[in-house]
C-alpha cells in the first residue's frame, strides 16, 4: 500500500486502502475457511496496540445462525430512539466495506478508514491479522473515537473464538442455532451451540431466541457454570398475529406476565415475527438489569423506521416495483426455507431468480429448497470464492433447476 506516497484524491486513497485490506489480509467473504482463525491472539494484540478501545464503551453482543443482523439493527434503533449515541458493527458487507461500521445510519467515513490503516500500518504488519480481525479492531477504535454510549456488536462466525468475543457486554443474545459453517463450528447442533454459547460471560444476562431440544441443555449448562441469568424468548413472548405487505407489517405479542404489545414496523418478511420475539425478550432483560429503561412509546418509534434509522439493507428488501424486485441474503437451510415460504405468499406471475453461491456451499442440502417452476439466472458471486457460473448452472440443472449462466449479476 502506498498511501501518502503520491498525491491522490480522498476517493482514490480510500479505494487504495480498501484494496490493501482485501488483497493483503485473508478475508472469509472472499477466500473462505482458510481466513477463519480459531484464536483471539491477533485481535487482543491489535486492541492492546490501540490502547484497548473496546473498554471505552458499553456493548451488546449478538450471535446466532440466522436473525442476528436483524436483531443488531433493531437494538441499534432502540438505543438511538432512547437518545444514546450508538455504534453498530455487522458483517459481511453487501457493496461497500463501510457498511460494517456505523454510527446510527451513518457509515464510517472514507477518511477514517484511511486514517486508521495509515496510522497503524506498523501494528498491522507486525500482527498480520485476518481481514475480520482487523475490521473488528477498526470498529472498536472508531466507536471509542466517536465516543459512543453503546455499541451493538454482531459476531461473524461462531462465538467462542469469534474476533468480537473480546468485549464484556451488558447483554448477550443468541438468536438461534442452525446448520451452517459445520466445517468450522461442529458437525452436530450441540457442538455448534457450544461455540455460540462462548459469548456468554460471567454475570452477564443472556437471551436465547429459538431453542431446540438438543441445544437447550448446552445453554443452560454454560449459563449455570458461570452464574449468568438465562432467558428463553419463546417462553417470554408469544405472537398473536402478523399482518402486512412488502413495505410494512403489524405484529402483536403477549408476554408471559400478561402484557400486550402491538407494533408497526418497516421490517418485513416471513422471519420477522421470530426476530421481534427475541428483541422483546432482550428489551425486558435490558430493563431488568438496569441497563436501559425501555419506554413503550420509544420502543414503538424505534421499530417503526428501522431501515432509515440504522440503514438496514439486504434482507427482504424491495429494490424495484415494476417489475417487483426483491433481494435477500438467505444462504442456509433455515433461511432459504423461510425465504421461499414468504415468496410463495406474494401474488406474482413468472418468478425469476438470480442466484449465486460460494464454491464451498453444500448444494446437495440447499437445492431441494429452491422452487422448480422458476426461470433461473446463474451468476458468479463477485468474490474469489464464488462458484463459477457455468459450474453452478450444471450442478443446479442436475438438481432440477432450469436456467442459463451469466458472467456477472449485472449481465
Amino acid at each position: 500500500m502506498t498511501l501518502g506516497s503520491r498525491p491522490a484524491t480522498p476517493a482514490q486513497q480510500y479505494r487504495e486502502c480498501v484494496d490493501y485490506l482485501f488483497t493483503m489480509l485473508p478475508m472469509f467473504q472472499r477466500v473462505g475457511p482458510v481466513a477463519y482463525k480459531k484464536d483471539l491472539t491477533n485481535t487482543l494484540a491489535l486492541l492492546e496496540g490501540l490502547g484497548h478501545p473496546e473498554r471505552q464503551f458499553k456493548s451488546i453482543h449478538i450471535a446466532g445462525t440466522n436473525g442476528k443482523g436483524s436483531l443488531t439493527h433493531l437494538l441499534g434503533a432502540l438505543f438511538i430512539q432512547h437518545g444514546y449515541r450508538t455504534g453498530i458493527y455487522t458483517s459481511p458487507h453487501y457493496k461497500d466495506f463501510r457498511e460494517r461500521i456505523k454510527i446510527g445510519s451513518r457509515p464510517i467515513s472514507p477518511r477514517d478508514v484511511v486514517s486508521f490503516v495509515r496510522d497503524n500500518k506498523g501494528l498491522i504488519e507486525s500482527v498480520q491479522p485476518s481481514f475480520f480481525e482487523l475490521t473488528v479492531a477498526m470498529s472498536f477504535w472508531y466507536f471509542a473515537r466517536q465516543k459512543v454510549d453503546f455499541a451493538i456488536v454482531e459476531t461473524g462466525l461462531g462465538g467462542r473464538l469469534d474476533s468480537t468475543n473480546v468485549i464484556t457486554p451488558e447483554l448477550s443474545v443468541i438468536t438461534n442455532i442452525g446448520w451452517d459453517h459445520m466445517d468450522l463450528l461442529g458437525h452436530t447442533l450441540p457442538e455448534i451451540a457450544a461455540e455460540k454459547a462462548g459469548i456468554i460471560k460471567k454475570g452477564v444476562p443472556v437471551v436465547v431466541g429459538e431453542v431446540l431440544p438438543e441445544t437447550r441443555s448446552v445453554f443452560m449448562r454454560k449459563a449455570h457454570e458461570i452464574g449468568s441469568e438465562i432467558v428463553f424468548a419463546e417462553e417470554m413472548w408469544q405472537p398473536l398475529g402478523h399482518q402486512g405487505d412488502l413495505w410494512s407489517s403489524r405484529m402483536a405479542f403477549r408476554s408471559a406476565d400478561g402484557r400486550h404489545l402491538t407494533m408497526e414496523t418497516d421490517l418485513t418478511g416471513p422471519f420477522q415475527e421470530r426476530n421481534f420475539r427475541t428483541f422483546l425478550a432482550a428489551c425486558d432483560a435490558l430493563e431488568r438489569s438496569g441497563v436501559l429503561k425501555v419506554e413503550p412509546e420509544r420502543l414503538c418509534e424505534a421499530v417503526r423506521a428501522v431501515r432509515t434509522t440504522v440503514r438496514y439493507i439486504g434482507r427482504w428488501q424491495v429494490i424495484g416495483k415494476d417489475p417487483l424486485v426483491l433481494v435477500d441474503s438467505a444462504h442456509n437451510k433455515e433461511g432459504l426455507e423461510l425465504l421461499f415460504e414468504g415468496v410463495s405468499r406474494i401474488p406474482h406471475g413468472k418468478l425469476h431468480v438470480v442466484m449465486g453461491v460460494v464454491a464451498d456451499k453444500d448444494l446437495e442440502k440447499v437445492l431441494p429448497l429452491f422452487p422448480r417452476d422458476v426461470q433461473y439466472y446463474f451468476a458468479k458471486a463477485n468474490v474469489p470464492r464464488g462458484m463459477d457460473a457455468v459450474s453452478l448452472c450444471a450442478r443446479c440443472k442436475e438438481g432440477g433447476l432450469q436456467g442459463r449462466s451469466y458472467v456477472s449479476v449485472k449481465a
